[in-house]
Formats: structure tokens, C-alpha cells, sequence
């Protein structure tokens, strides 16, 4: 075998073993297995993490699913755990963002929007608390909370507020310039089902909170805006932002009448009533798809390092650090897998109707494709969800070869990047990574080899 056919083995194998880390990752941090390792039931007894719920000490069960990963959670319970006696069966309400494949019976199903509400979403919020309403002190809620559960059940805190308004009021917040964090904050206090309110609608049933974030290293009220969670942010932090941002002029009139007025009510804080008997647990994250991915090329015999310093950054400046710390533990390391959860940011340079085919993964792969031209480096960026962007694909490969085979198919990849359009130009190299529907979001992976 020739030199350069050796080396086109060795880049083929690592590109291989990136995608075999990845699908690892996803197979071992599956809402089954995060299920098994955190939930038992026995004879009538529910243990949850540390907690033990005797079933038959309640008059009614009620389950809440909601988020991208509803389906699947309701799914894992109910056949983890079975149906309990027939005088106190599981019954509930499941609020995803896709059509089941089937419905469980007793329970109630909808279809709400994702990334932004629809009039489903709605639905799903009245019916939910219509639902929490009717339970009592001898009650049992159990709440399963994914990651897009904020948009997929939503309501406004004032009736006057429509659909299209509430519309209105969250393109205002993204267009600020706000980060997340800030953006959120006001999203809880406008919200009917945010930061705390459905446990506080659930009180006084004893209440837990299994929850599958999409989050890095965050607090649990972040993940779907918290609805079942003691807020952290307050009222006077949303008038702060609304001030610095310049966002009542934005907003439409439902809105800023209540900014206007100061009229925003306070979410449940900690020590609220609403979380006497409430509990809530982390049984997968974006730390749980890393700790997965961390074994897997442990396996594959990489020394391995975890680096989550660069989440929310910019999909160029997060390149440009991760790269040269590869290249740092490559002068102590022979084989070393760099490896980075959380989500970059990209920000359009031209109009959304002429911005291409891609997302933050795909964008932050074939950034870095240049600039490690001819290294023994193999990268790999993508979602768990299964969806990068506007994209079909959930991220992209690539490799020490890939600017050169770009080349030679006569593709341009400062023009892919520049109009955002990465996903053709990494599909006709065959180096984008498709998975089947996940059902679930754990947020990013970025996966750096060096060998």
C-alpha cells in the first residue's frame, strides 16, 4: 500500500471510530437506559433516584410528558413500571412536538409547536392545568420534562395576550440581542405554565420531576423554562432587561401594558408552598451524553479530555480555542480525543430567506476543515437530537483531507460558510452524519481526535 493510500486508511478509520463514539454516546444515553439506571418498581413500590413512592398510598397517579422527548419518556415510564392496580392506573397528558407513533391508553395527546407555540400548544397548557387542578393532598404527580417543553405547552399568564401576540413578544426577544439566560427570564414571568406555576397548580399533591435537559452544567429551572421548578429570577430582573434592552417600544400592546404598568407577577421562589412535596431529578443531560462519549473513546484508546468552556460562544472563536487546545495534548498524547458539549451560536451575516442548508454544527465542522488542512485531526459536531438547523442531517465530519477533496469536487468552502449553506457541500463528500429520529434532545457533541 502506497503512503498516501495508508493515509486515506488511517483517515477513513478515524472517521469511522469519531461516528462510533458518537453513536455510543447516543445508544447508552437512550431515555430507556436513563430509565433502568434511575427508576424501579416492585410490588407497588416506585423508587425514583433516592426517593420510594408506595403506589397504592395514592387515590390518583397523574403523568405530565412534555417536550421533544414526551413521547418517549411516557413510553419508557409505562413500560418500565407496567400499570399499577386498576383503582389508581396511570392516566395524564402527553405534549410533544411530533405525531406518536402510538398513544397510551388513559392518556391525552397533543401536538404542540417547536421551535416557537402553536394553538395546540395552547390546548396542551389549559389542558394540563385543568388536569393539575383536580388532584388533591392524596395525589401523585409525576412530571416528565424534555428539552423544548417551553414552546411545546405554553400560555400566556394574561388571557388578553393572543397567540399571535405572544408570537410577537418572543421575536422581539430574539431579535434584542439578549442571551438566553435573559431572554428566558422574561418568557417565566409572561408565562401561565412557566418558572414553577405547574407546581404550584399541582399543590397540594406530592409531585416529582424526572427531567431529560438538553442543557450543560445548568440549573434545573433553565431547562423548558422550569414549569415545574423554584424560579431564580425575579420580576424586577425582567423590567432590568426590558430597560437595557429596549424592548417595550418592541412589544405589542398586551405586553407592554404589563411592563408599562409593572403589573408582571412574581413566579414561586424556593420555600414557596407550591414545593413542599415536590422533587425533582436530573436522569439525563448533556453531561450524561459526554460522560457516555468520554467511555467510548476511553475504549477506542484515546487519552480523553473534556473541555465545556466554549458554550454559547460563536461557532468560529469556539473553533479556533478547541483546536489549539487539541493541538496542545497532542505534544503530550500520541492519541488524544478532545471532546465539548453545549451549544455555539451562529449569527447570520445575510437575510434568513437567502441563508442556505446547515446549522451551528455544521457550520463549526467545516470551519475548522481549513484550518487543519493535511493534520492527523478528525472532527465531529452534532446534535443528539438527530436535527442540526434548518438541516436533515444532525451534524458533519471532518477531517485533515477534507479541504482537499472539496477541492477536487470542485466545492467552495469559504462560499459554504458564508452563506451558511455547509450541508450540501459535506453531503456530496459523504461526511454527514445522519441518525435515525432520536426522539430526545441531550444538546451538542463535538468530538476532536488527534492521532
Amino acid at each position: 500500500m502506497s503512503l498516501d493510500a495508508a493515509r486515506e486508511s488511517l483517515f477513513r478509520q478515524m472517521r469511522q471510530t469519531a461516528r462510533e463514539i458518537f453513536d455510543y454516546a447516543l445508544a447508552q444515553a437512550s431515555i430507556a437506559n436513563a430509565l433502568f439506571r434511575h427508576v424501579h418498581y416492585e410490588r407497588g413500590v416506585l423508587r425514583i433516584c433516592e426517593d420510594l413512592y408506595d403506589l397504592n398510598s395514592f387515590s390518583r397517579i397523574a403523568v405530565i410528558s412534555i417536550g421533544i422527548a414526551a413521547h418517549a419518556m411516557a413510553d419508557a415510564l409505562t413500560q418500565h413500571i407496567g400499570h399499577p392496580a386498576p383503582e389508581n392506573s396511570l392516566t395524564g397528558i402527553v405534549a410533544g412536538s411530533v405525531e406518536p407513533a402510538s398513544q397510551l391508553r388513559g392518556y391525552r395527546y397533543f401536538l404542540g409547536g417547536h421551535p416557537a407555540p402553536n394553538a395546540e400548544s395552547l390546548l396542551a397548557a389549559n389542558a394540563i392545568l385543568k388536569l393539575l387542578d383536580s388532584q388533591t393532598a392524596a395525589s401523585l404527580v409525576i412530571f416528565l420534562v424534555g428539552a423544548g417543553g417551553s414552546s411545546i405547552v405554553e400560555k400566556p399568564v394574561d388571557d388578553e395576550i393572543s397567540l399571535n401576540e405572544l408570537l410577537e413578544t418572543y421575536r422581539a426577544l430574539d431579535h434584542s440581542g439578549a442571551p438566553i439566560g435573559e431572554i428566558d427570564t422574561i418568557r417565566k414571568h409572561i408565562s401561565a405554565v412557566k418558572g414553577g406555576r405547574l407546581a404550584r397548580a399541582a399543590f397540594p399533591a406530592h409531585q416529582v420531576s424526572l427531567l431529560v435537559s438538553d442543557i450543560l452544567g445548568a440549573t434545573p429551572d433553565a431547562l423548558a423554562s422550569g414549569p415545574t421548578m423554584p424560579d431564580s429570577t425575579t420580576v424586577e430582573d425582567c423590567y432590568r432587561i426590558a430597560e437595557r434592552r429596549a424592548l417595550i417600544d418592541r412589544l405589542p400592546n398586551s405586553t407592554r401594558e404589563l411592563f408599562e404598568r409593572r403589573a408582571l407577577e412574581e413566579t414561586p421562589k424556593s420555600g414557596d408552598q407550591a414545593f413542599y412535596r415536590s422533587r425533582y431529578w436530573t436522569i439525563l443531560s448533556n453531561d450524561s451524553a459526554l460522560a457516555h462519549a468520554r467511555a467510548g473513546a476511553g475504549k477506542a484508546g484515546f487519552a480523553v479530555h473534556v473541555d465545556n468552556s466554549c458554550d454559547r460562544w460563536g461557532y468560529a472563536a469556539a473553533g479556533e480555542y478547541l483546536l489549539k487546545k487539541l493541538r496542545d495534548l497532542r505534544r503530550t498524547y500520541p492519541r488524544v480525543c478532545l471532546l465539548s458539549g453545549g451549544e455555539l451560536t451562529v449569527e447570520l451575516t445575510v437575510k434568513l430567506t437567502n441563508a442556505g442548508i446547515g446549522g451551528r454544527n455544521h457550520q463549526f465542522a467545516l470551519a475548522c476543515a481549513e484550518k487543519i488542512a493535511g493534520e492527523n485531526v478528525t472532527i465531529l459536531s452534532a446534535g443528539t437530537g438527530g436535527i442540526d438547523g434548518n438541516s436533515p442531517a444532525a451534524g458533519a465530519i471532518v477531517d485533515g483531507t477534507t479541504s482537499d477533496r472539496a477541492r477536487a469536487a470542485g466545492l467552495d468552502i469559504p462560499r459554504a460558510l458564508a452563506t451558511f449553506d455547509a450541508h450540501p457541500l459535506v453531503k456530496v463528500l459523504g461526511d454527514s452524519v445522519e441518525t435515525a429520529p432520536a426522539g430526545n434532545n441531550l444538546g451538542d457533541l463535538r468530538i476532536l481526535l488527534a492521532y
